[in-house]
């Protein structure tokens, strides 16, 4: 059985997504990203991981729609990371906080026009009359900003998960797969490691 590759979870993560990023895999930086609402109901849907550091891992997203609103009340999330034709998922939970306006606007400024215009023009999870509305919105905001640079909007940012919890798993035949949970101890980047039981 494979050994633990790494006791640093950041450089086990880098080392497992540059293999992903080099595979087969259609989507690498795809994460289901896991929220939980005012009543608790959890709610998962795919987005995409933007960057990664020692910090955490940052995606974006409009402030006001649903997982914008429940990282905001409760500042709390989880992602996991499948690359099916690799075998391999990552886990990782921890307490999540705003980037910095330096880092969203930067962010915002790389993605293609149409991101952006697209970025004023939805009104992300509130409901939608007919999709002519949306196309109707898009227009006004292309002739809004027609000849300009498109500014960040102030309700569109990032949210950064500091990781508490990171867990890997390896695809194993009969299902005796490999896991192993790393958990951070205290606010410095020391972690204590654990093989589980698939």
């Amino acid at each position: 059985m494979p050994q633990l590759p790494m006791s640093d979870p950041l450089d086990w993560f880098r080392h497992w997504m540059d293999e992903a990023l080099a595979s087969t895999e259609p989507e690498p930086t795809a994460m289901s990203l896991a929220t939980v609402d005012e009543e608790g109901q959890p709610t998962v849907r795919i987005v995409l991981l933007k960057d990664f550091d020692r910090k955490g891992f940052v995606f974006y997203t409009n402030l006001v729609s649903d997982k914008g609103q429940h990282l905001l009340a409760n500042g709390r999330a989880g992602l996991c990371f499948l690359w099916k034709a690799m075998g391999r998922q990552v886990r990782i939970d921890g307490p999540v906080e705003l980037v910095s306006d330096e880092e969203a606007d930067s962010y915002f400024a790389s993605r293609p026009r149409g991101s952006q215009i697209g970025a004023w023009a939805s009104k992300q999870s509130q409901p939608l009359d007919s999709r002519q509305t949306l196309i109707d919105r898009v227009a006004h905001f292309e002739e809004k900003f027609a000849d300009q640079k498109v500014p960040r909007p102030d309700f569109w940012s990032g949210f950064r998960l500091v990781p508490k919890q990171v867990e890997f798993w390896q695809l194993g035949e009969f299902r005796l797969h490999d896991r192993w949970r790393l958990e951070r101890q205290g606010e410095d980047w020391s972690w204590d490691c654990q093989r589980l039981y698939p």
